[in-house]
């Protein structure tokens, strides 16, 4: 039966290359999915090739030479993952990631897993031996009868299936393309034997629309609304905390607030949505942020708290803080499990977030128009424009330090200069560690866009499989957390938008585990900029170990020149010991360069971060 296949295969080939090959003919499985990829205008799968995959390889070879599908050729599998996430977030389109059988897949599991617990839509393309040899022992047997890591992923996707017959792959890519991409989103993960790979497909081309099947859903419930529109109406004093997942909505969130004369202050993952030179901005509240967000909060003037498109975990709920999570709080989200953590909430909406605030700004200005304004509507309104809720000066813990002309270079000062010396199109990535903390405090980019936007009711149509339009300037990654995410995402994002600058903004103890990926931006020419921040140790770790008094243990690494490990890789390389150093570099030149370029910056040592939310949860304080 497998030679039959493989046989069938070899004919296949021969008829495609031949000049009486016609696309009516059948075509094989993984030409299929090419054709799937090619309809949602997705660009590049990232992954790594192995014998179990390689007819998946073969497809996108012959898919890239009719101007589709490239491949972008990963160091390792988990990089890969995080490229597809990094793409996701850049086009709101769905991040596509492969690998071979057995380690291949284990190797990937990192990745999906950070992209299942921060709700980023992706496609888990895996091999597998051929049917007949499973229970066999097969090379890098992943099935049921050897390494069982469908089992792995089944509880890090949202559809985990594998595909034991031609017939049966076109619905389960379909099924699994619209659970990755409806609320809650996440990966979905197909693993597909080499010889159903090279199976001919029962049609000669894609038998779905996807642009029907895949179109988000716009439905809201108008009595939820009305009660939220009452509720908006009649509080004296409003605040939104804007969440990572108000992405394409932010226009319109922000349009409501200005014409409600309501507050705002966004979670660490939804910073990079808002200009933080907007004067409702009051700041970021949770981890790593300010205490004028916190303040505004426990205002207790404020009577309604608006949580939008966050899913209140540890770190975006200020270790889950009773200044937020309490009667006032109003919840709005698509997911229902987002909702489910806030049982004390006065009032929860589910629905399109785009959707509910494009309605509340039409009802407003209608209102407007007709003249019923709710009193305290206008009241709000007009302690707005007469300077009530005038921005605070400097929300930052320690601004002074952002000036400082210390050597080595403060952290606070490296983060102000990155703001101030990259361009406004700047894509900023933060990775896990001491990298989030500073850059969610500290990094405030000179964003030359309009603080007021005023974005079209109806919206705009959008690819299959797109998720949101604005991905924002700064991109954290929340919950699972893994170290060097950044690194492999900001790959992935110069690669969706290689005409803007992406800055990675990652550790030392992070680029030692997953810095090989440079070489990728390399090959493919992109303008990323890997920013190290170098102060030999596990920063968080070892800050969270003295904040503690636990013991020192575990943190410390050895000195390492960065630079010269970039430059042995083909990137330019720079050594930054003072502001100084940095100031001298000629950023223009570094952006247009086609290729990455790495600073290694040597920074203060014993600068203590705003980590103060993480140890009051370690030390129990919920």
């Amino acid at each position: 039966m497998t030679t039959e296949i493989f046989l069938a295969h070899d004919n296949t080939e021969r008829k495609k290359n031949s000049p009486e090959w016609t696309p009516e003919q059948p075509i094989e499985i993984a030409d299929l999915l090419l054709a799937y990829l090619e309809q949602m205008e997705i660009e590049y799968v990232f992954g790594i090739p192995g014998g179990a995959i390689e007819p998946l390889f073969n497809a996108i070879a012959r898919s890239s030479r009719r101007g589709g599908v490239r491949h972008i050729l990963a160091r390792h599998e988990a990089g890969a993952a995080f490229m597809a996430d990094g793409y996701a977030r850049e086009t709101g389109k769905i991040g596509v990631c492969c690998s071979t059988s057995g380690p291949g897949i284990t190797n990937l599991i990192t990745g999906v897993a950070c992209a299942y617990d921060n709700n980023i839509p992706m496609l888990v393309i895996t091999g597998q031996p051929a049917l007949p040899t499973f229970g066999k022992n097969p090379l890098q047997e992943s099935a049921c009868t050897g390494i069982n890591t469908l089992g792995m992923l089944q509880h890090c996707t949202r559809y985990n299936s594998l595909v034991s017959h031609p017939a049966q792959f076109e619905h389960k890519l379909i099924t699994a393309l619209q659970l990755a991409t409806r609320t809650p989103m996440g990966p979905a993960h197909l693993s597909i034997p080499v010889d159903v790979f090279r199976s001919p497909n029962p049609l000669p081309a894609p038998a779905y629309d996807l642009c029907s099947l895949l179109k988000p859903s716009a439905l809201v419930d108008d009595d939820a609304l009305q009660t939220l529109r009452h509720m908006l109406a009649e509080a004296e004093n409003v605040v939104f905390l804007i969440g990572v997942c108000c992405g394409e909505a932010i226009g319109s969130i922000l349009q409501f607030a200005e014409m409600s004369g309501a507050m705002v202050v966004t979670t660490p993952d939804g910073k990079g949505l808002v200009n933080p030179h907007h004067p409702l901005f009051r700041g970021v509240f949770g981890f790593g942020g300010h205490a004028s967000a916190e303040a505004v909060l426990r205002d207790k003037s404020v009577d309604l708290i608006v949580a939008v498109g966050t899913g209140m975990g540890e770190w975006n709920s200020g270790g889950w803080s009773d200044s937020l999570l309490n009667a006032r709080l109003v919840h709005i989200d698509e997911s229902e499990e987002h909702l489910t953590r806030t049982p004390m909430a006065r009032f929860h909406m589910r629905g399109r977030i785009q959707t509910i605030f494009t309605r509340l700004v039409q009802q407003l200005h209608e209102a407007r128009q007709s003249g019923h304004i709710e009193p305290a509507q206008q009241r709000r309104s007009a302690h707005q424009e007469h300077g009530a809720h005038r921005k605070p000066d400097n929300m930052l813990a320690a601004p002074d330090k952002a000036e400082s002309n210390a050597t080595p270079i403060l952290p606070q000062r490296l983060m102000y200069e990155l703001g101030r010396l990259f361009p406004p199109t700047t894509r900023f990535l933060a990775d896990t560690g001491d990298s989030t903390t500073w850059a969610i405090h500290y990094l405030q980019p000179n964003i030359d866009r309009r603080i007021s936007e005023r974005r079209h009711a109806g919206g705009t149509k959008r690819p299959p499989g797109r998720r949101k339009t604005e991905g924002g300037w700064l991109r954290v990654t929340m919950n699972f957390a893994p170290m060097g995410w950044a690194i492999g995402g900001a790959i992935g994002t110069a690669a969706a938008n290689p005409k803007l600058p992406v800055v990675c903004i990652t550790g030392d103890g992070s680029f030692l585990m997953n810095g090989q990926e440079i070489s990728v931006a390399v090959a493919e020419k992109l303008s990323v900029i890997f920013v190290i921040l170098n102060d030999q140790a596990l920063g968080m770790v070892k800050h969270g170990q003295r904040l503690a008094k636990a013991e020192q243990i575990g943190c410390d690494l050895p000195p390492t020149d960065f630079a010269a490990m970039a430059r042995a890789m083909g990137a330019e390389g720079h050594t930054i010991r003072s502001p100084e150093d940095l100031l001298k570099l000629d950023i223009s030149a570094i952006c247009a360069r086609q290729g990455p370029t790495l600073l290694d910056v040597l920074i203060d040592r014993d600068e203590v971060p705003p980590m103060n939310v993480r140890m009051r949860v370690l030390a129990g304080g919920l």
